[in-house]
């Protein structure tokens, strides 16, 4: 599948002077940083979705909301698409920039503007570190609870356009739970407030709306995200398993039994192997499958719900449990499951990672669905993802350098996405759609409901010139690769080619 830009199914891009636009760049904005020779494009050609690369018109590097308003009015009033970039790391092509378009890179907007520990909220611009937030309310015994893996590079404009969630947003939620107030400009330039940082009730709930609109709606020039003190007590269980299906099975009981972890996640052998070679993190290398689990607040609750998670596991099945011993063992438990795809970098030359959702119940089935399907292709996938919530990160190993094995490896990716659609999930969870899901969109959502979308789009952006491509697909590319919404867990039609 070519994920680039393609105006036949994507519809048509105006046609852009890149010396025109230039000139008045530099015209309006003359202290506008401007990168348009070859050489310095080169970094910005993709985000974290490396396999699939384009080169900018030009970039722009912005330090304040001025010149984003300056810069949007101008693109707006020459019809040239723009694209908005944070730190480059997401995974789904969200920020894979036109040929014919100005790749907007917030990256400098890093100052963190106020910490309100009695109010117990921070104000930041959108380049700031996702974990930056957290250290920075640390004095004050505050954090900032959506923790992706990524939290050192991400940076938090980047995680309320894909609505970013991690290891702890089972019990805390996703970014969209812990938002307060975005600022954002239009592509006309107008700054507008979604939210506020006082209960905000009345209208429409456009907060929400905006965040995971993956830069189609808006630019976000400003962030103000809910602080929460820092639990007394933590404690970390991990649990070992002879088979993924079990580990899934325990997954169920657990939220079944009203336990509600601060986390619980799953990795299973190749991944768990990956991981105690790179990170050392304690994990043990013969489980065919592993959870995390981690149970917060005051210290009788927490060590009440261990030993009932205790049991839990080893009625499941569970050929061990142990509990981390202090908050140094603790830690190291999390940096094996947080660094799970680097550590997976290192032992195949490339990676695509995954990241559909499911039904919690249905893990089991899934599991065994993916190993199947990594039989028939012939390609190796780590399983690691957040079971408490069902989100998947299925990364599928492959040599790009191998002709074909790009290909083999974008269907099964595919199929693993149809495989969550049919039992009632959904082709992302945190990632985003970007330009890698864009027609997987087309069998999870039916015709009205893609109308529906292309409406809200319109009503912020009319001209269609913000991040164009991505995330809702055309109804023409729809019917071009006979991608049919599926209806009640099941797919009309299997006799046709999908994808």
């Amino acid at each position: 599948m070519n994920i680039l830009y393609d105006e036949r199914l994507d519809g048509p891009l105006p046609q852009v002077d890149k010396e025109g636009l230039l000139a008045e760049l530099r015209l309006r904005l003359p202290d506008l940083e401007l990168l348009h020779a070859a050489e310095d494009l080169r970094p910005y050609e993709c985000d974290g979705l490396s396999a699939y690369r384009c080169t900018p018109l030009l970039v722009a590097l912005p330090e304040r909301i001025e010149q984003v308003q300056g810069l949007l009015a101008l693109c707006h009033r020459l019809k040239v698409p723009v694209v908005a970039r944070g730190a480059g790391t997401g995974l789904s092509g969200g920020a894979l920039p036109l040929e014919n378009g100005v790749l907007l890179v917030m990256a400098r907007f890093r100052r963190i503007l106020e910490i309100d520990p009695l109010g117990r909220f921070a104000r930041v611009q959108p380049g700031v570190r996702n974990l930056a937030i957290s250290q920075a309310a640390a004095p004050h015994g505050l954090y900032y609870a959506p923790d992706p893996s990524s939290q050192i590079a991400c940076s938090i404009g980047g995680n309320v356009a894909e609505n970013a969630g991690g290891v702890h947003c089972l019990k805390y939620g996703l970014t969209v739970h812990n938002l307060l107030q975005v600022d954002i400009v239009t592509l006309e330039g107008e700054r507008l407030s979604l939210g506020s940082s006082a209960l905000d009730s009345a209208g429409f709930d456009l907060l929400a709306l905006f965040t995971g609109s993956e830069g189609l709606l808006g630019v976000v020039v400003e962030v103000t995200v809910r602080l929460l003190p820092r639990p007394p007590l933590a404690k970390v269980l991990l649990a070992s398993f002879d088979d993924v299906e079990s580990a899934g099975r325990a997954v169920a009981d657990l939220i079944g039994a009203g336990i509600v972890p601060a986390g619980l996640e799953m990795m299973d052998n190749l991944s768990i192997r990956a991981a105690e070679d790179f990170i050392h993190a304690g994990y043990p290398v013969d489980a065919a499958a592993i959870l995390l689990c981690e149970l917060d607040g005051v210290e009788a609750d927490v060590h009440e719900d261990c030993e009932r998670v205790r049991e839990l596991f080893e009625a499941a099945g569970a050929t061990s449990v142990r509990q981390a011993k202090d908050e140094a063992e603790r830690q190291r438990f999390w940096a094996g499951r947080k660094n799970a795809f680097p550590a997976v970098g290192r032992i195949s030359p490339d990676y695509y990672c995954m990241d559909g959702s499911i039904p919690r119940r249905e893990l089991p089935r899934v599991l065994h669905g993916i190993a199947e399907l990594s039989r028939e292709y012939g390609l190796r996938v780590a399983n690691v993802f957040h079971a408490g919530d069902g989100n998947m990160h299925p990364l599928i190993l492959f040599d790009a350098n191998l002709p074909g094995e790009l290909e083999r490896a974008e269907a099964l990716g595919g199929r693993i996405l149809e495989l969550c659609v049919a039992v009632g999930g959904s082709i992302t969870g945190e990632h985003g759609v970007g330009r890698e899901k864009i027609n997987q969109m087309c069998a999870q959502f039916n015709a009205d409901e893609l109308t529906l979308f292309h409406a809200v789009k319109a009503a912020f952006d009319p001209a269609g010139l913000l991040n164009p491509g991505k995330n809702v697909p055309t109804l023409h590319r729809c019917a071009e690769f006979g991608a049919m919404h599926v209806h009640h867990g099941r797919l009309p039609f299997p006799e046709l080619e999908r994808f």
